[in-house]
């Protein structure tokens, strides 16, 4: 971190205020390298948490520094290791809970943009986020609100922003894990005065995990895709000739490679995977049974959850 990036954080801190021209010179200097470095993340964090009041300006600088710090950090790029995901949660943990918008806008947008992250992070973003809809207070990034007291159109925006993340558990898709935070969230604000948008998202994020289909390589874990990124990138003579191999037994071999890699045999195998996926399955059945009854009473949202899910195989 530079000695000018160091001074004016700690000016920014010791006031608690952050002006637009101050936003502007940590991001000048910030990436004057090109990138965020960790001692200059840490600084950021720090400074988020002397402000009293961050506006919209600040919260995208910090969104985006710590963005770029946890994902494009070290290689591959668009991806978060498990060293990066425990300095994320350190980091919003520091004071023992996630504190402001600012960490949480971040939160979601690692997850959302990340082509994937530690399941450690996974469980520790959808934990926040469940915790901010039921407690949390005071106003978010796009102008909303959270409350306490019930699901608020901001949150409805968060909450589908994360179950369908790309980093997440099921990549565009609900995992059971996002499903059954949907159903403890619906528990706790039955009967509050929650958005119009809940019971849409609650009914659409469940039949979703129910009926939806996700291949099972859609994600690579951080350390393979290294590895492939590494493979593509080396320019050895062993490299050159297992491809020019490959190309010269191209005739003997073409068959057993399209059995692989012809499209032919992966549609029809993707479209059988579909189909399945699209079916309600017995421990499904008893999944959704399972949630139904642990309050003893079949609410308004599960109702309506059912005639959804039994549209939709009819």
């Amino acid at each position: 971190m530079s000695f000018q990036f160091d001074n004016l954080a700690r000016a920014v801190a010791d006031d608690g205020r952050v002006a637009p021209d101050e936003i502007l010179s940590l991001r000048q200097l910030g990436w004057g390298d090109g990138q965020i470095a960790r001692e200059e993340a840490e600084a950021i964090f720090a400074i988020n948490r002397q402000i009293v009041l961050p506006g919209n300006d600040w919260v995208d600088f910090f969104v985006e520094a710590v963005s770029e710090f946890v994902l494009n950090g070290t290689e591959p790029k668009g991806m978060c290791d498990e060293s990066e995901a425990q300095w994320l949660m350190q980091a919003i943990d520091h004071d023992g809970r996630l504190e402001t918008m600012a960490e949480l806008e971040a939160l979601v947008r690692i997850v959302e943009k990340a082509r994937n992250v530690p399941d450690s992070l996974k469980h520790y973003a959808l934990e926040q986020i469940e915790h901010a809809v039921l407690h949390g207070e005071g106003p978010t990034r796009d102008g909303g609100e959270l409350s306490s007291s019930h699901v608020s159109t901001a949150e409805c925006t968060l909450l589908r922003r994360l179950v369908f993340a790309s980093g997440g558990h099921r990549p565009a898709a609900v995992s059971r894990h996002d499903a059954e935070m949907l159903f403890r969230i619906k528990d706790a604000t039955l009967h509050a005065s929650n958005a119009l948008e809940w019971p849409k998202l609650f009914v659409d994020g469940v039949a979703n995990y129910l009926r939806g289909f996700t291949a099972a390589n859609a994600q690579l874990s951080h350390a393979r895709m290294k590895e492939l990124e590494g493979f593509i990138g080396d320019n050895s003579v062993n490299v050159g000739r297992f491809f020019g191999r490959m190309a010269k037994e191209a005739p003997r071999v073409a068959n057993h490679f399209g059995k692989v890699f012809g499209q032919k045999g992966v549609g029809t195998d993707y479209t059988v995977r579909a189909i399945e996926g699209e079916m309600v399955t017995e421990n499904e059945r008893k999944w959704l049974n399972r949630m139904i009854e642990a309050d003893g009473e079949l609410d308004a949202l599960e109702k309506a959850l059912i005639e959804r899910v039994e549209a939709e195989l009819d």
